[in-house]
């Protein structure tokens, strides 16, 4: 059986979270972030409720890339409160919530799916992978 290498094409894949950050192509990324087909961003977002229209201006500036948006909620599945889902369902796009450990595995499955995602992580302090 040969096995063909996934290819990112510039998309980066998540290959480690936990320990309040990210690991994303060798590099370790401090706190939360936005994963976008441009590359990643910090966001400053501890949870949902410090969330808000501003803090997704990466999101709303990419929409023409994108098609949706996970989102990695932290250590709980939790729902988008309605201002957030507002501002991107104003712009187009849909919001897909989960906790950050499915929605980081998400993320790289729809990559090597060659989907327009991105993603919206907040960090989480225990291990993860």
């Amino acid at each position: 059986m040969q096995m063909t290498p996934l290819v990112f094409e510039g998309r980066l894949p998540v290959q480690g979270y936990g320990n309040g950050g990210f690991r994303f192509q060798g590099s370790f990324h401090q706190g939360s972030v936005i994963a976008l087909p441009t590359g990643v961003v910090s966001w400053p977002v501890q949870s949902l409720n410090t969330a808000d229209a501003e803090t997704l201006e990466p999101l709303i500036a990419a929409r023409d890339e994108i098609d949706f948006v996970l989102f990695g909620t932290g250590d709980e599945h939790l729902f988008l409160p309605p201002p957030l889902r507002e501002a991107l369902d104003s712009v187009g796009l849909m919001a897909d919530p989960m906790a950050t450990g499915p929605a980081c595995r998400t993320y790289n499955v729809l990559l090597a799916e060659d989907r327009r995602v991105a993603a919206a992580f907040i960090a989480v302090a225990g291990k993860g992978q």
